[in-house]
């Protein structure tokens, strides 16, 4: 599974990193990202980009992507396949 933010929508309250932090953090500029690895993906007005601002996720955190998704104030999580 692969997870994006729209740091358009994003209202940087952080409940996603709290929620999984292995998936997602919140950088300098308030805004969460997600992260795979050592490497953060960003997105860009409202679109992934492409496989750039895909970032893919372990199945063992999909609960807790999800949980994320769903809490998430500014409804800025996208989940896919």
């Amino acid at each position: 599974m692969k997870v994006w933010i729209d740091q358009d929508l994003c209202t940087g309250d952080g409940l996603c990193e709290e929620i999984a932090p292995d998936v997602f953090t919140l950088l300098d500029d308030g805004l969460a990202y997600v992260v795979e690895g050592d490497k953060v993906f960003a997105e860009a007005k409202g679109n992934p980009q492409g496989a750039d601002g895909l970032a893919e996720f372990p199945d063992s955190q999909l609960d807790a992507v999800v949980e994320s998704a769903e809490e998430c104030p500014g409804e800025c999580i996208y989940i896919e396949p």
